[in-house]
């Protein structure tokens, strides 16, 4: 008598396949709520949404970070999978710079709760960013094809540190964080470009990531501006770039949208978020009512995005598409 093969979704753990890349979604949120208190100024019903968002955000963090924590307690071998794992390593951080992102939109709220969750993720992202790098220049033999924009993320976390840690008194550490970061981001820069000109093309599931190259010129111009205390040539040249990276970006638009569904898509969110917080600052620091416009459309698009990605993330967990073996 023949035995009926067991169901394919009840032949592994979806807890154990829960991974990292989760955390980018916070990530989306905390910008998106970020972005739209930078555009309160000149849209009052904008703080009404980025205070729904922060809320939305805050109650994603929970479960995400629950449910992995639930991953770490019973299936650590899968954790340390993901760890050893050579494009996923560089998803980690996005745990530290969710609470960092948390952090800074706490802030205008709450400066006396924002300060221990920026300490916080400020400690955890002090320790991923050198165990990351560590991994990176350790024993193990990484290949050309493994190399992708998300290796960028450590060093966009590290920038994000002056985000809060000015206003909250922690100018040298602030310094410290945006410097490692601006070095890493430079040294990335010149390998990824170098992936992306002479060796084959990133995979479809990740190509969403190459967005992240908006994200590090963006947030450094504002976490300079902080730190500088205005909006000099060095500023200048960073959000410049950081709208030739804007634009690059946009020329891929075409190819973006013919491709499947996955998490990796999440990368789309937090670097609008950063051209869309970065493009307020300028233009009121600078009276340019160019660079306004320019805010609230990618403003805009970024909320478009962060919907779209919140219906299609939904409907691929009802789905069973996400938590799978690759």
């Amino acid at each position: 008598m023949t035995q009926t093969p067991p169901d394919t979704a009840q032949a592994f753990s979806r807890l154990a396949h829960f991974p990292v890349t989760f955390f980018a979604v916070l990530m989306g949120l905390f910008g998106l709520a970020l972005a739209l208190h930078a555009a309160a100024d000149s849209f009052a019903i904008a703080e009404i949404a980025a205070r729904a968002v922060l809320w939305l955000g805050l109650g994603c963090f929970a479960v995400i970070s629950a449910v992995y924590l639930g991953k770490l307690i019973r299936h650590p071998a899968a954790v340390s999978a993901e760890w050893h794992h050579p494009v996923r390593l560089a998803f980690f951080p996005t745990i530290t710079i969710s609470l960092l992102l948390m952090a800074t939109a706490i802030h205008g709220y709450r400066p006396d709760l924002a300060l221990p969750i920026w300490l916080v993720g400020v400690a955890g992202q002090g320790v991923l960013t050198v165990a990351v790098i560590s991994g990176w220049i350790s024993h193990r033999a990484f290949e050309v094809g493994h190399l992708t924009p998300a290796w960028f993320i450590p060093a966009v976390g590290n920038v994000i540190v002056p985000l809060a840690g000015v206003s909250l008194g922690w100018v040298e550490i602030s310094w410290l964080f945006f410097s490692a970061g601006m070095i890493f981001w430079l040294i990335l820069l010149v390998l990824v470009f170098n992936r992306l000109i002479f060796h084959a093309p990133i995979p479809a599931r990740l190509f969403p990531t190459l967005v992240i190259l908006i994200a590090p010129p963006a947030v450094a111009f504002v976490s300079y501006v902080r730190l500088v205390g205005g909006v000099d040539a060095f500023a200048h040249m960073l959000l410049s770039g950081a709208y030739v990276f804007a634009i690059l970006v946009l020329v891929q638009v075409p190819k973006l949208m013919r491709l499947p569904f996955a998490l990796s898509w999440w990368a789309l969110s937090f670097p609008l978020a950063a051209l869309t917080v970065a493009s307020f600052v300028y233009g009121r620091a600078q009276d340019s009512s160019a660079h306004l416009v320019i805010g609230v459309l990618v403003l805009v698009t970024l909320s478009l995005v962060v919907l779209g990605l919140l219906w299609r993330t939904g409907l691929a967990i009802m789905r069973d598409e996400i938590c799978r073996p690759e």
